[in-house]
């Protein structure tokens, strides 16, 4: 139940989940912002985002410790991996911007990010064995409630055929990412660092064509704030945030990871009511309480799993 590349333990891996998830949410609430402050499109912001946050992995590394991996692929075989992990994540982006766009932001991320853990669940029992069990399927069932709550709460949503179909489009691009992450982790294939860097130059090379159609460089009157709004994101809710999601996602199982990336609409709409002025509502609550509740269980069931599985582990017999 350890990453063989970087021995990382499933306590820590739900950690940086945890930690992404919730660095995810804050996106959103920067990407409003520098709506504002200028006409740059989603497709344009997406493109600035994979871009600059490569520029700062690979500004980086020099700075990681020079740890030798146990296993490391050879590059014919991680370059085929990072470009369909960046194809995952450019299709995941896109398509759900262009959800957004078509039938709006609440019907958009319901679907989204319901059907992903449903997708995700579904791959990983058919392809990698993984059995959530009664408790974890409650917990999924308990989130995806609290997901429809926490977004549908505040009523007035309109549902677009087309807008409903390139969000579960989003969620599959979603699904082969985090099930590909989680089936090179088992033999060791998965480096965090090196997803990270190969998903965001593939990801960047996709959304340049779209963002250069779009417009590419925004037009604003307050150019420093919004070049400290499109750092913070490249940052925090991307370098960061996908760092470590894909170090998290080799190591604890699929469906776990897909429940636990659900704190990022919880993350949202905590900054919404603390810095955006919205209102807390109970339907904004009960949805976050019962989300809340569900990430939590999954987590102790993961991480009670994983030291049941190192304590049946034969023991190395003294010669």
């Amino acid at each position: 139940m350890s990453n063989a590349v970087s021995g990382l333990p499933v306590g820590r891996g739900l950690l940086y989940l945890i930690v992404a998830g919730v660095a995810w949410g804050t996106a959103g609430a920067a990407a409003s912002l520098a709506y504002r402050v200028s006409d740059m499109g989603p497709v344009a912001l997406s493109f600035w985002r994979c871009a600059a946050g490569l520029v700062l992995l690979l500004a980086a590394r020099p700075l990681r410790p020079r740890v030798r991996p146990a296993v490391r692929g050879p590059f014919r075989r991680r370059a085929p991996r990072a470009v369909v992990t960046g194809l995952g994540l450019a299709v995941f982006q896109t398509a759900y911007f262009a959800a957004v766009q078509s039938t709006g932001l609440a019907v958009a991320t319901v679907v989204t990010l319901g059907a992903g853990p449903v997708l995700i669940a579904l791959g990983a029992r058919l392809g990698l064995g993984e059995h959530l069990g009664r408790g974890g399927f409650a917990s999924v069932v308990g989130a995806l409630a609290g997901l429809a709550v926490l977004v549908l709460g505040g009523g007035g949503t309109t549902v677009r055929l087309p807008g409903v179909l390139l969000a579960l489009l989003s969620a599959a691009g979603y699904s082969v990412m985090t099930l590909l992450t989680r089936w090179w982790g088992r033999d060791g294939g998965a480096d965090a660092a090196s997803t990270s860097v190969g998903a965001f130059a593939v990801t960047s090379l996709c959304l340049l064509p779209l963002a250069l159609a779009e417009g590419l460089v925004p037009h604003t009157a307050e150019p420093v704030r919004l070049l400290w709004l499109l750092a913070y994101v490249a940052a925090v809710p991307t370098a960061l945030a996908y760092g470590l999601y894909f170090a998290g996602a080799a190591v604890v199982r699929s469906a776990t990871v897909s429940v636990i990336m659900l704190l990022e609409p919880v993350s949202a709409a905590a900054l919404a009511v603390l810095l955006l002025g919205e209102h807390l509502t109970a339907a904004t609550l009960a949805g976050t309480l019962l989300m809340l509740g569900s990430v939590g269980g999954l987590a102790v069931a993961e991480t009670r799993a994983a030291r049941e599985a190192r304590e049946a582990r034969p023991r190395p017999t003294p010669a």
